[in-house]
């Protein structure tokens, strides 16, 4: 059985959200999507749900965390080039993100970070050993 995996974000706004996580290019997956809820497709096996704040909290019982001064968790992509990571950073703050930090080259990896408009931060790196 091929698994998947389902990253579930709380977002102040889901449109503005949704118009974000569009313009880097990824898709919605419309079957999972609503005024509370975008799906958003990274991949065949990857999604990121984006959950209005209030439905978010009807799964869980604890408070959730202000990703603009907490982070919980740092979501890592991986992408098929230097470029790819480049390109997915500068759409992030053409869309209402930001540059998290400067970009590392460590020879063996290659990595930026952004942070969505709700302060989700996402690492990108590249391995060319693994491409």
């Amino acid at each position: 059985m091929t698994q998947s995996i389902f990253v579930n974000l709380a977002v102040e706004s889901v449109q503005k959200s949704r118009a974000f996580y569009s313009g880097l290019g990824f898709g919605i997956n419309e079957q999972y999507s609503n005024e509370q809820a975008a799906c958003v497709v990274i991949a065949d096996n990857i999604f990121v749900m984006l959950l209005a704040k209030p439905f978010f909290s009807g799964f869980t019982d604890k408070a959730i965390a202000d990703a603009h001064s907490t982070t919980e968790v740092l979501n890592c992509l991986d992408c098929e080039s230097r470029q790819r990571v480049d390109q997915l950073v500068k759409l992030a703050e053409q869309h209402g993100g930001k540059a998290y930090r400067e970009a590392k080259d460590q020879g063996f990896m290659y990595g930026h970070a952004f942070e969505d408009p709700d302060g989700h931060i996402w690492e990108l790196v590249y391995m060319p050993a693994q491409g």
